[in-house]
C-alpha cells in the first residue's frame, strides 16, 4: 500500500457511461480533470488527487445512490463551468451546516454536487 491509498477510505470512482468520449469532454471543460485511455471502454480519470474510471456501458444508466461531492473555492466560476460543458444545474447555491452547495447533473445524469 502507497500513502496514495488509505485503508477503509474511498479510492476509486467509477461512472458507467454510453459515450466515454462526452465524459471527457464534460468533466475536462468543466472541471479540468485529464484522463488515460485503457482500450475502447475504459477510461481512467484523475482531478490531480483522486483517480476514477469511465466504464462503456451499452445499458441504461441508472443514476442515484451516493452523491458525489466536488469541492471548489469559487462555486460560481464553478457553476458557470458546469453549464458551459453542458451540465444542468438542479439545485442552485444553498447553504448547509459545512458551507455552501450546488447540484448538477452530467450530461450522462448523473447528480453530483459542488460545495465550498
Amino acid at each position: 500500500m502507497t500513502d496514495a491509498h488509505h485503508n477503509n477510505g474511498l479510492d476509486y470512482i467509477e461512472f458507467a457511461v454510453n459515450d466515454i468520449q462526452a465524459a471527457k469532454e464534460f468533466y475536462g471543460q468543466a472541471f479540468g480533470w485529464t484522463f488515460s485511455d485503457y482500450g475502447p471502454d475504459y477510461c481512467e480519470f484523475t482531478d490531480g488527487q483522486r483517480k476514477g474510471g469511465f466504464a462503456a456501458t451499452t445499458g441504461e444508466i441508472s443514476t442515484g445512490g451516493p452523491l458525489v461531492v466536488l469541492y471548489s473555492t469559487d462555486l460560481e466560476r464553478a457553476m458557470a463551468s458546469v453549464v458551459a460543458a453542458g451540465g444542468k444545474i438542479t439545485k442552485p447555491v444553498f447553504s448547509f451546516p459545512g458551507g455552501q452547495r450546488f447540484h448538477f447533473t452530467d450530461p450522462q445524469g448523473y447528480e453530483l454536487a459542488v460545495w465550498c
